[in-house]
C-alpha cells in the first residue's frame, strides 16, 4: 500500500537554514508586546547592521547571557568596566558603538516607558496599534516605509541610536507590527487576522513631555 507523504511547507526564501527556520516559524511576523521582548530585538536589530541576522541569531543566546537578559533597568546602569568586560566577549559582537548604543538605549527605554506607561504603548503607535498586513510577493518588500521613518526620527529624537529607518523597519517586521511574510508562505494566513493593509495615523512627534 502506498505511503502518502506531507509536501514541505512553502517559506518566504529567507529562512534557509535550521535556527532561521525555526525562528521564522515561532517569531518572526507574531505580534510582540512584551516590553522586555522589544527591547530584545531594538538591541539585536541594532547590533546586525552591516551584519547578517543569521549571524545574530547564532549569539542570541549569549547576547542573553551578556547582557543581563536584556533587562533594561539593568543595562542602563552598565559603567565603562562593565563595558570593557563586553568589548572582551569574543560571543557577541564587539563593536563599541554597538555596545555603547546598547546602554544609552536602555536609559532612553526606560525613559519612554515613564512617559507612556510602557514601550509597547508608545512603539505601537506607528502602526495605529494594530498590525499592517500586506501581500508581499517577494520583489516587493521595502527596505523602509512611512511608518518607518517617523519612527526612527523620533527615537533619535529621543536619544536612541542605532535606530535608522532600515534598522527600525526590520524590527517591525520581527515583532509583527507588519505582517511581511508572503503571500505564499504558510505563515502569511496563520498571522492574517483582521485586515489591516494601511497603518494608522502616524503619530507626531510633538516635544518631549
Amino acid at each position: 500500500m502506498p505511503t502518502s507523504t506531507k509536501a514541505a511547507p512553502v517559506r518566504c526564501s529567507w529562512a534557509q537554514n535550521d535556527l532561521a527556520i525555526a525562528y521564522h516559524d515561532a517569531e518572526w511576523g507574531v505580534p510582540l508586546h512584551d516590553d522586555r521582548g522589544l527591547f530584545e530585538f531594538l538591541i539585536l536589530e541594532g547590533a546586525q547592521a552591516g551584519l547578517s541576522w543569521d549571524t545574530i541569531l547564532r549569539k542570541r543566546e549569549a547576547y542573553r547571557a551578556a547582557f543581563d537578559r536584556f533587562d533594561p533597568a539593568k543595562i542602563a546602569k552598565y559603567d565603562a568596566r562593565r563595558v570593557a568586560r563586553l568589548m572582551a566577549n569574543a560571543e557577541i559582537v564587539r563593536n563599541r558603538l554597538k555596545i555603547a548604543s546598547a546602554v544609552t538605549n536602555a536609559r532612553a527605554f526606560l525613559a519612554v516607558q515613564q512617559e507612556f506607561g510602557s514601550f509597547d504603548a508608545y512603539v505601537w503607535r506607528f502602526v495605529g496599534g494594530a498590525p499592517k498586513r500586506n501581500a508581499r510577493r517577494g520583489g516587493d518588500i521595502p527596505a523602509s516605509t512611512p511608518e518607518s521613518d517617523a519612527m526612527s526620527k523620533d527615537l533619535k529624537r529621543r536619544g536612541f541610536s542605532f535606530v535608522g529607518t532600515t534598522i527600525c523597519y526590520a524590527m517591525m517586521q520581527a515583532v509583527g507590527m507588519v505582517n511581511d511574510h508572503l503571500v505564499t508562505c504558510f505563515r502569511y494566513n496563520k498571522l492574517r487576522g483582521p485586515s489591516r493593509r494601511t497603518a494608522g495615523k502616524i503619530p507626531p512627534a510633538g516635544p518631549k513631555s
